[in-house]
């Protein structure tokens, strides 16, 4: 994993995703370093312009040559840099689009697991805010350390050529500044994971305060929010102060260590001009090519934060493109399938569960027909339907489709032959048509949409909408009735028309008016089709092929609803309860 990374194979790697653009990174860094070869040009300058340029000797057009000269110069610097800077944008912006891309598509093949183990703005927030601290280390440090050191090392040849004693002077301090930067560097790492944690908790209560607004509201939330929210901010202010702290704190001590350096020179050079040992020229030429070095070499003491935090960013970012996929082992496809359903003793248990939610059951569901399992919450009804399309892998046991064992047929083969309508409908903010010709069917033809949306019972609101199909339809379908969004999940279910159907009390949360036009939908779309049924309503599946009962992950009863009734077990209990709150209702 990328944890376990070191800091030189992490950058590597990161480098590799510059790879693909690494012409305009080449170009980048030779125009950078052009900019950064002017600059040892100015002070050279500076020399012959005190040591010559003022003697009665001078030349006639001195007075023109040497301000054009660091005009030249200057508008020379100016040009390289800003191609380099441009350019290297170019890549930067490149490789954080590319990065999302990567980690956007390991997210959406993540296994159910993944998405129960972590939290959702935490996952959002690596995408939209460390990928961004990445790019900063793979491109703009590198620019810096490609333009800075090249600056310096012109200067510092210039230097040494001026006077290699003043100059070894210099080198001293470059022990100590290379102390002072190792020494943050491990806290600014420690301290940008921080960061990057407390911006997902930020992301985390922003994202379930917006999506449960009207459930702050009605409870009177939000002060709670608001103070959830302002520890999360806070915490975030705090590893920004700390970080702010190490980055502040390392500048001035190497500035110190430079201001003692350039001290001693001053001193030294001022005794060798009193024993004629150098020229007024070498003097201030020496003097400037010095102070110009403390810039690049400030920002090359300045880099190791951004360093730091791009790399604890790439951790970050590597994490989720390492995280392992769903598992498909399958090598049958299936085609179309018949529709046999069989469950032969399987057993599953949430990661992290004391008991199982599913223990040694089976049931088989023939083709074209529905059975409807029953029972209390907690029985082991959804997990069996989330089991049929391997969002989840059984513990033991097996799940048959058509005679093939879930584990030896190709994922997108089986997920093909399944269509799932539950009480939580998800729709995406795009148009009714877009929803209802989702995925797979996304080039289905409006008059295929159109007889989907009529035999789903949709047709009718839909048309009285002023753009019909091309209607957008809000975040999650929030300007749609509840039975609205059901119709059209069950339309998008037909459109699909796979020989199995999922049924995940699909009209549990809806009144009599909206459950009677589902219902009718709902039939429509069984027919002919394998159905599992989970309902907690028992009036809605009287009329199963076959009933079967759970509680506490085992297989209770099983039989029509007639025969149940006159067991007079746990279904005739469960009927007997409703029927009395019906009737109090």
């Amino acid at each position: 994993m990328s944890n376990d990374m070191t800091s030189r194979e992490l950058y590597l790697r990161l480098l590799s995703y510059v790879r693909p653009y690494w012409k305009a990174f080449v170009a980048a860094l030779v125009c950078l370093g052009l900019a950064s070869l002017a600059e040892p040009v100015f002070p050279a300058m500076m020399k012959y312009l005190l040591d010559d340029g003022f003697s009665k000797a001078s030349g006639t057009w001195d007075w023109v040559l040497y301000p054009l000269a660091i005009m030249g110069i200057f508008l020379a610097r100016a040009i390289f840099g800003f191609i380099g800077d441009y350019a290297m944008s170019w890549v930067s912006n490149n490789v954080i689009a590319e990065l999302r891309q990567k980690m956007f598509e390991r997210m959406i093949r993540l296994p159910s697991s993944y998405y129960s183990d972590n939290l959702s703005g935490r996952l959002m927030s690596r995408i939209a805010y460390d990928v961004s601290g990445v790019a900063g280390a793979a491109t703009s440090a590198l620019t810096s350390l490609v333009k800075d050191s090249l600056s310096i090392i012109g200067l510092m040849g210039w230097l040494v050529y001026l006077n290699w004693r003043l100059t070894l002077i210099t080198l001293s301090v470059v022990p100590f500044i290379a102390f002072v930067v190792r020494t943050f560097s491990k806290r600014l790492r420690s301290v940008a994971r921080g960061q990057q944690e407390s911006m997902g908790k930020i992301t985390q209560v922003l994202q379930e305060s917006i999506e449960g607004n009207k459930v702050v509201k009605i409870f009177g939330g939000q002060k709670y929010e608001e103070e959830r929210f302002g520890k999360s901010v806070r915490e975030q202010r705090r590893l920004t102060m700390r970080a702010t702290m190490a980055s502040a704190a390392q500048t001035p001590l190497v500035q110190f260590f430079s201001a003692a350096a350039v001290a001693i020179i001053m001193a030294v050079a001022l005794k060798q001009a009193s024993n004629d040992q150098t020229t007024v020229g070498s003097f201030v030429s020496f003097v400037t090519a010095m102070l110009m070095v403390m810039a690049p070499l400030k920002r090359l003491t300045d880099i190791n934060a951004p360093i730091q935090r791009g790399l604890a960013a790439a951790e970050s970012v590597f994490s989720l493109i390492d995280a392992e996929t769903e598992a498909d082992t399958g090598t049958e496809n299936l085609g179309r399938a018949q529709g046999l359903v069989e469950f032969d003793k399987v057993s599953f248990t949430y990661p992290g569960a004391d008991r199982p939610a599913l223990n040694s059951v089976s049931l088989t569901v023939r083709p074209g027909e529905c059975v409807a399992l029953v029972g209390p919450s907690g029985s082991g009804k959804t997990t069996a339907a989330n089991l049929l399309p391997r969002f989840y892998q059984i513990d033991g046991g097996e799940i048959r489709v058509d005679g093939h064992a879930l584990q030896n047929i190709q994922l997108a083969s089986l997920r093909d032959n399944i269509a799932l309508v539950s009480q939580d409908v998800v729709l995406f903010n795009d148009t009714l048509g877009a929803n209802i010709a989702y995925g797979s069917k996304r080039t289905a033809t409006k008059d295929e949409i159109r007889a989907a949306a009529k035999a789903a019972h949709a047709l009718e609101f839909i048309d009285a909408l002023p753009q019909g199909l091309d209607t957008m339809i809000g975040e999650n379908g929030v300007k749609l009735s509840g039975g609205q969004r059901q119709r059209l999940a069950i339309a998008r279910a037909l459109l699909k028309n796979a020989p199995i159907l999922i049924l995940d009390e699909a009209t549990s949360a809806l009144d009599t008016e909206s459950e009677r036009h589902v219902q009718a939908a709902l039939d429509e779309l069984m027919r002919g089709r394998t159905t599992l049924v989970i309902a907690h309503r028992l009036s809605t599946i009287e009329r199963a092929d076959r009933i079967v009962t759970l509680a506490h992950g085992e297989k209770q009863e099983e039989g029509s609803h007639a025969e149940l009734l006159g067991q007079d077990g746990l279904y005739a209990r469960l009927y007997r309860m409703q029927k009395a709150e019906e009737g109090i209702n």
